[in-house]
């Protein structure tokens, strides 16, 4: 393939269907379940994934934690107002950031949070313009962000998260995002519950979310675009009960494009994964083979984002393209706080709906 365009991947979206707020019960999400071969649609309830669950499936999830991570603070020499976003943990307390308005943040510049109980220093200029910063405190660093810190909601969220925890998977363990693996944000422990007595293996691994994610895609050739790395790690017992589910002939289901991109990383020419960490930069697009997948539950995405080329990866272009019309056109919450979508396999789907 030497040409796919991004424009091939827009659609327009009424600015009224981005979801604002969570809804009070994560569960109660809609839920449009997709044939990946036919393209045929069914209009649920979220907390019926159950039901599209078979005994001997396995469910992918993310157990990342989204850090408070968007700290505001002011320039030590003017008293300007500067906004510092963490992106990724490097070495001796420093951290690439974002940071705005970027033309305050020159080397050598210091800024100031929480009356100087925190403070920085700008050390370096990466690429496209993200800042290397060295962070000075007295205690513990993860106490400081949490007493200082905001939850870093995406750019379209207008409105103020009115409980840090709806940003949060009920799963979320280990501290490192800077944005939730938002397709895991419907399960509630009740209904995780009713999917393992189903006898429908759990298996968690670890993506720390960048903004990377969500930058957009400038290149009109979509080939040309780069990702971001992002960190991952997989453990032993994970791995064990992806590769036992395709062993019995089961299907594994990622929750979400992170935990589906977890696992492409991880898995070799045959599909077996073993336990790892590292870093990664895949980009899923149509074309790609996927090595373990066979279903994704994910979330409305952004036209012409790298995560709307994922899923079309899986059931196509024209079939997503239409499945986000039909979205559209039923008044679907999109984004972060939205409704969300099963990529189903195609005999699966058929059976139960000739079940149903």
């Amino acid at each position: 393939m030497d040409e796919l365009l991004k424009k091939d991947f827009y659609f327009d979206l009424p600015e009224e269907l981005i979801a604002q707020d969570p809804l009070e019960d994560r569960s109660a999400s809609r839920l449009l379940v997709l044939d990946q071969e036919t393209g045929e649609l069914s209009h649920h309830i979220f907390r019926e994934i159950a039901d599209f669950l078979e005994p001997g499936d396995c469910l992918v999830l993310n157990n990342t934690k989204v850090i408070p991570a968007r700290l505001i603070g002011t320039k030590k020499d003017t008293g300007a107002a500067i906004e510092v976003l963490l992106l990724k943990r490097k070495e001796n307390d420093c951290w690439e950031c974002l940071v705005k308005p970027g033309k305050k943040a020159r080397i050598g510049a210091q800024i100031e949070f929480g009356d100087g109980l925190l403070s920085c220093e700008v050390v370096d200029i990466l690429e496209e313009g993200n800042r290397l910063i060295k962070f000075s405190y007295k205690g513990i660093f993860e106490e400081i962000l949490d007493q200082l810190g905001e939850m870093p909601l995406p750019p379209y969220i207008t409105h103020k998260l009115q409980d840090k925890d709806r940003y949060q998977t009920v799963y979320a363990k280990y501290k490192g995002s800077a944005a939730a693996p938002t397709a895991g944000l419907h399960f509630t422990k009740e209904l995780l519950d009713k999917i393992r007595e189903k006898g429908i293996g759990i298996a968690y691994v670890t993506l720390h979310v960048g903004l990377g994610t969500f930058r957009p895609v400038k290149e009109e050739n979509v080939l040309n675009h780069h990702m971001h790395s992002e960190f991952y790690q997989i453990d032993q017992e994970a791995a064990d009960i992806i590769n036992g589910t395709k062993e019995k002939g089961g299907r594994v289901i990622c929750v979400g494009t992170t935990s589906c991109r977890t696992i492409e990383s991880a898995a070799d020419e045959n599909g077996r994964i073993s336990p790892c960490s590292g870093n990664t930069e895949i980009f899923i697009y149509p074309g790609y083979r996927f090595k373990v997948l066979d279903g994704l539950i994910t979330n409305f995405h952004l036209p012409e984002s790298t995560l709307v080329m994922l899923v079309s990866a899986l059931a196509g272009r024209e079939h997503v393209l239409h499945a986000y019309e039909e979205a559209i056109k039923e008044r679907y919450r999109f984004f972060s706080f939205g409704d969300a979508m099963f990529l189903d396999t195609h005999e699966h789907f058929q059976k139960t709906f000739r079940s149903l």
